[in-house]
């Protein structure tokens, strides 16, 4: 199985166009197969904390606006009258294509009590509808109504204490859901894609949900039939309980039994004090434990909808022939409004906070700084500054805290967590070599940041991060899914696909005087949140 907790990124918003292309992660879980969609796995959260690359990017010509102007012509957007968006980005070199569905929602948009239902919904989009996965789904309906009654019914018997009627009810249970598992025809949305030489997955974030195929360029209309098929009569009750129990084992293996997965979630939730991105994106273990397919459905019906998709295909295909079949096939997808946000505004932070965990584990340090979301002005200026400090054998806290000092085992940094449509986190992370304590890595830490608001940054090093990200670029410009990936994402994100190919003269325009500006504001005492991870003492 493919894992994703929080996307793993290095250390500048490349990103958003080198990352993806790698698809290693963190905050967010994902969960499609090598060999099964029914098993699934989630990756360490702890990773989202600890990313390090010492990958040098090659250089690049100082101007790449051509290579960009020519991809921007082979965009075409286009909008069904349900409102449902596709993107398409022609690119004949094979025969081959990408295709994105980009949900607006993820982790932020459950209700307090019933997180992880984004994560376990995106599971359960695998298991099929009413007419895919399944040998009979006449047969196989009453048994799925049977086990929601039967489940409700033990969760109030053993409420009322009576383990008679629950050691009763549950044999039943098992008995139904046997039965059901004999209907039920495995992976076989996965078995198609595969006879056909594609592949699938999916990641489940804090801000999204990310489903994506890769299938030869003439199988197009397979994949319409495929996906909109899947969202159009989902049977979200199809294996719902053994789901549950893998989520839930996910859940001990990646945090409950994982000093780092502890450590990421106890500072996301001191860092954080009312906004969702405070609650971890599997969920908690007793919501998940109590969620229902009721409970998915609702949620489904509220944020699958068209008006909150986004769609992006790349690769060789015609617009006008994608078009044709979008209508015939996703405009079977009633209109409805998109659901409006009420999602809480952090308060600023006005103290420092910490929290210090005792675990059989390495030391490890981390410190995170609140910062404006993605859509903000300066966000460049923070994928610059994490690219300054980290990561790399050029950057300043490896040049420190690794080589000079040997004060670190590794540095990491990543400009924005655990996901940046909100306000969110930049974090630095690190840890300590033999005889060297974590309150010196800290020290250290804080002279090579406070260097930032008092020295203004050299040209020659601005430069050298700057055309790290134009070589990303470039990089991304060859990948049908890291396009794919971010035309959707900026569409879904900022209102406009056009603003990731902005991007470049964002991160080209910004100054030494910015560097300076945005340090001083963000890099204070009283807006820093400081994780300590500490051996237990015997």
């Amino acid at each position: 199985m493919h894992s994703s907790v929080w996307a793993i990124i290095v250390s500048v918003r490349l990103r958003r166009l080198l990352a993806i292309l790698i698809m290693l992660t963190i905050l967010s879980w994902r969960l499609v197969p090598e060999v099964t969609l029914a098993k699934t796995q989630t990756a360490s959260p702890p990773q989202q904390l600890l990313q390090i690359s010492t990958t040098q990017t090659p250089s690049v010509s100082s101007s790449i606006q051509p290579y960009l102007d020519r991809a921007i012509k082979r965009v075409t957007k286009f909008s069904l009258d349900n409102g449902l968006k596709f993107i398409v980005f022609e690119r004949h070199q094979a025969p081959v294509a990408f295709f994105v569905t980009y949900a607006d929602v993820g982790a932020v948009d459950e209700p307090d009590g019933k997180t992880g239902m984004a994560h376990f919904l995106e599971h359960l989009a695998f298991k099929g509808t009413t007419r895919i996965g399944t040998k009979d789904y006449q047969a196989e309906k009453p048994l799925l109504d049977r086990l929601e009654q039967l489940n409700a019914q033990i969760k109030t018997a053993k409420a009322d204490g009576k383990q008679d009627e629950v050691a009763r009810l549950q044999a039943e249970f098992e008995q139904v859901e046997s039965q059901a598992a004999k209907l039920v025809k495995e992976n076989e949305f996965f078995q198609i894609v595969s006879q056909t030489g594609g592949d699938l997955n999916a990641a489940t974030y804090l801000d999204k949900t990310v489903y994506f195929y890769s299938l030869p360029a003439n199988k197009l209309e397979l994949w319409m039939s495929l996906e909109s098929e899947r969202f159009l009569e989902p049977e979200f009750r199809r294996e719902f309980y053994q789901e549950r129990d893998v989520i839930l084992e996910e859940r001990r293996l990646r945090v409950e039994n994982s000093p780092t997965g502890l450590m990421t979630e106890k500072f996301l939730e001191t860092a954080f004090t009312v906004h969702p991105y405070r609650r971890p994106g599997i969920g908690y273990e007793e919501d998940i434990r109590n969620l229902t397919p009721k409970d998915v459905q609702q949620f489904f019906e509220t944020y699958y909808i068209p008006s909150n998709l986004t769609i992006a295909i790349v690769g060789d295909v015609n617009p006008a022939e994608v078009q044709k079949l979008a209508k015939i096939y996703f405009e079977r997808y009633l209109a409805k409004p998109k659901p409006n946000s009420q999602i809480p505004v952090e308060p600023p932070q006005t103290q420092i906070r910490e929290v210090t965990l005792r675990l059989q584990s390495q030391p490890l340090y981390v410190e995170g700084y609140h910062r404006p979301a993605l859509s903000h002005p300066d966000d460049p200026v923070y994928d610059i500054i994490s690219g300054l400090l980290c990561c790399g054998s050029t950057s300043r806290l490896y040049k420190s805290l690794v080589e000079q000092q040997q004060l670190a085992l590794d540095v990491a940094a990543n400009p924005s967590v655990p996901d940046d449509k909100y306000p969110n986190l930049i974090i630095f992370s690190t840890t300590t070599t033999s005889g060297h304590t974590l309150d010196e890595l800290a020290a250290a830490l804080h002279q090579e940041i406070e260097k930032l608001k008092t020295e203004p940054v050299s040209a020659t090093e601005l430069q050298r991060v700057q055309t790290q990200i134009k070589a990303a670029v470039l990089g991304n410009l060859n990948s049908n899914m890291g396009m794919a990936r971010v035309l959707s994402e900026y569409e879904a994100k900022t209102g406009s696909w056009r603003n990731s190919f902005k991007y470049l003269d964002q991160i080209a325009a910004v100054t030494p005087a910015d560097i300076q500006r945005v340090a001083k504001a963000t890099f204070s005492p009283e807006n820093r949140t400081i994780g300590k991870l500490l051996p237990q003492q015997r």
